[in-house]
């Protein structure tokens, strides 16, 4: 399976503050990965990493085989990664649709917008039901959905999401994470970051553990679940 996103060795952070540590990642084209770790670990830092809002200090960011820690955002998205933000981050003034119309904003080729549209209705009945309906009345699940289907009016290569269970309940939080599968069953590769590391480990292929800005575990997601470490710290166990 070949490498689609790749990490090597970066460090980042906020003005004299280094949060990220030599971290090291891939993922491969068609995988789920998981990155896994408590509050303040870096895992939302590493997601701006990635996309250029927070610039790499040291190391090497490729996505498809090309350098990207030096591109900025809108080239990263043009590549074919498309991020799911923490806290959705919708445009809550305007409705559903006009959400969706916004993920496909960025795309050169805007043909066939309705068949995009179609797609995340399916994925996202709830959404079709409310497609005129203020994106700031919608519930906290309903602004997930038109969050993760905002990302994919883009057409992308590869998601990135960001928290997607934060503050949502048991049944919304399954929810989302069958639809992270359907998700990877159309051909989209999925980099999930996650506190809820038993959701996020029971549907990827892979996962990496990151303690105060360093990475300190990664195995699949089958040998994750078992780990001791992982178990005490994020399971409960």
């Amino acid at each position: 399976m070949a490498d689609y996103l790749t990490l090597s060795h970066v460090d980042a952070g906020y003005g004299p503050t280094t949060v990220l540590n030599d971290v090291s990642l891939t993922v491969g084209e068609g995988e789920i990965v998981a990155l896994l770790g408590a509050n303040a670990a870096g895992k939302t830092t590493t997601m701006k990493t990635i996309f250029g809002i927070v610039r790499a200090r040291k190391g090497q960011i490729t996505f498809a085989g090309k350098n990207i820690e030096k591109a900025p955002t809108s080239s990263i998205v043009n590549a074919g990664l498309a991020l799911v933000p923490e806290a959705r981050r919708i445009f809550a003034r305007m409705s559903v649709y006009e959400n969706l119309q916004m993920g496909a904003y960025s795309r050169p080729n805007r043909a066939d917008l309705s068949g995009d549209l179609d797609r995340v209705y399916n994925l996202f009945p709830r959404l079709k039901e409310r497609t005129s309906q203020v994106a700031g009345t919608l519930s906290g699940g309903e602004q997930q959905m038109l969050a993760m289907g905002r990302a994919l009016m883009a057409r992308p290569k590869m998601i990135c999401m960001d928290e997607p269970s934060m503050g949502l309940s048991p049944l919304l939080v399954q929810t989302v994470f069958d639809t992270i599968q359907e998700i990877r069953k159309q051909g989209v590769t999925v980099f999930v970051v996650e506190q809820n590391a038993f959701m996020a480990l029971n549907i990827a292929d892979r996962g990496y553990v990151l303690q105060q800005g360093r990475i300190v575990l990664s195995d699949t997601a089958k040998n994750l679940l078992t780990n001791d470490l992982v178990r005490r710290a994020y399971l409960g166990g």
